[in-house]
């Protein structure tokens, strides 16, 4: 990678001798001849590298020092001194020097130093490369959509992320609420901490508290060591607890003790351990109506409950569909190292008139479904699963005679539900409003093999 260089000395002799020294190098080569004209070349150029003598008449190596660390993208600064003056040069390291030489300067020292400063150079770029992904992918600017609902929603994050409040995402399965719960963390204070997703309805009881708050080695069979859970893995930082809603009741009780005292023991242990975690808690069920008939603590849903958003279903953000749909296909296409396709007019009707019980994260499905099979670079029609041909499930000689046992109605319209989903319990799940684990459960009672 090639860089930019600027050389610093109100010596005359011995910035030629600097420019010498780098001429054959890859380096693109500026010269100052002044502190002040350091400057001036920092404002009008991107520096990479800073090469200055420390005392210079007029504005010294400590102010282009200054000058070069108070940039966007600060350059990397080595200085040069005289014996004398080391102290000094000392007192430059702490003020965010990344390096000195003394003088007289030892030309292949000095491009040995140079070089090592490219590479640091090289990693700053692409860790600044690395943050802009993440701010791209989970930043709120990342985020797709432009209809009224969701400029109302990235006002309420922009307003809501610099808070310690917790947040309460509301909406369907497969709207979006974890992308938004990193987008609230991305914009936040705590950005450059721990962002830690537990997928609460994924996880059986008895493992969900070792999951959360860590356990002690020998705490039960298979314990062999001490282990942190998620809230202290995400100290500092946010901790994403999905499917809220299906957490037992006595669970609950141990993260209502963590949201008043901020405090946990682990599985096992007698230790407190004090965690500082704000919770982004996230649900596709109706919570008010689940504490009114005991299902849901009312303690811990207010304190959930600080700051709610609710995130629409797809169906209503329809103008969204062909920015959400290009946007999957541009990133299938980054990961696969192929050419974007082009969407056709007819392809954008199918996906705009079909009904996506599944939200976006059934769009995402589809689009990755029908780029993997695409030939060509037209996604037409004919390319989509043929599934999303179907606004509404058909249930024409769906009938049932007064009398028939409810267990037998409810048989019949889970099999047509998952005959409609091609077997995909997971979205038949969704279209249910049913969690995944419900239905398997129901499944199982009645029977039912299909899908």
């Amino acid at each position: 990678m090639r860089l930019r260089l600027l050389l610093v000395d109100d010596q005359e002799e011995i910035l030629e001798g600097l420019r010498m020294a780098f001429k054959r190098t890859d380096h693109e080569l500026f010269t100052a001849p002044s502190g002040e004209q350091a400057v001036q070349v920092m404002n009008s150029e991107k520096i990479d590298i800073v090469l200055t003598d420390l005392r210079m008449e007029g504005l010294d190596g400590m102010g282009v020092l200054r000058h070069a660390t108070s940039l966007p993208n600060p350059p990397v600064v080595i200085i040069m001194t005289a014996y004398g003056t080391i102290e000094n040069a000392v007192e430059a390291l702490k003020e965010g020097a990344w390096h000195y030489l003394t003088k007289p300067v030892n030309v292949k020292e000095l491009r040995i130093l140079v070089e090592k400063a490219a590479e640091h150079c090289n990693l700053l770029q692409e860790n600044r490369n690395l943050r802009e992904q993440v701010s791209r992918r989970f930043g709120i600017d990342g985020m797709v959509g432009e209809t009224t609902e969701m400029q109302r929603i990235y006002d309420q994050v922009r307003l809501i992320a610099p808070t310690r409040a917790n947040v309460l995402l509301l909406g369907e399965s497969g709207t979006g609420k974890e992308v938004l719960a990193r987008a609230i963390h991305q914009a936040s204070p705590r950005a450059r901490k721990p962002f830690v997703a537990v997928h609460c309805a994924a996880l059986p009881e008895t493992l969900l508290e070792s999951e959360l708050f860590g356990h002690e080695r020998g705490a039960f069979t298979g314990a062999v060591s001490r282990r942190q859970g998620r809230f202290e893995v995400a100290h500092g930082g946010t901790i994403f607890l999905d499917e809220i809603g299906e957490v037992p009741l006595a669970m609950q009780v141990k993260l209502l003790r963590i949201l008043e005292s901020k405090e946990l023991q682990r599985v096992g242990g007698s230790e407190t351990i004090t965690v500082d975690t704000r919770i982004l808690a996230a649900t596709n069920r109706d919570l008010a109506e689940d504490v009114a008939e005991g299902r849901f603590r009312e303690d811990l849903y207010y304190r959930l409950n600080v700051v709610s958003i609710t995130l629409p279903p797809l169906r209503q953000r329809r103008a969204d569909i062909p920015a959400l749909a290009r946007h999957f296909l541009e990133e299938l296409a980054r990961e696969n190292h192929r050419e974007v396709p082009e969407l056709s007019k007819e392809a954008l009707e199918v996906l705009a008139s079909y009904h996506w019980p599944g939200n976006i994260r059934e769009l995402r499905n589809v689009m990755e479904n029908a780029f993997v099979f695409l030939r060509g670079n037209v996604l037409k029609a004919e390319d989509l699963p043929r599934s999303t041909f179907k606004g509404e499930v058909q249930t024409e000689g769906l009938h049932f005679p007064l009398g028939l046992p409810l267990e037998e109605v409810e048989t019949e319209y889970l099999k047509r539900t998952l005959d409609f989903c091609e077997g995909n319990r997971t979205r038949a799940a969704e279209m249910l409003k049913i969690s995944r684990r419900t239905l398997q459960r129901r499944l199982k009672e009645l029977g039912v093999e299909a899908g």
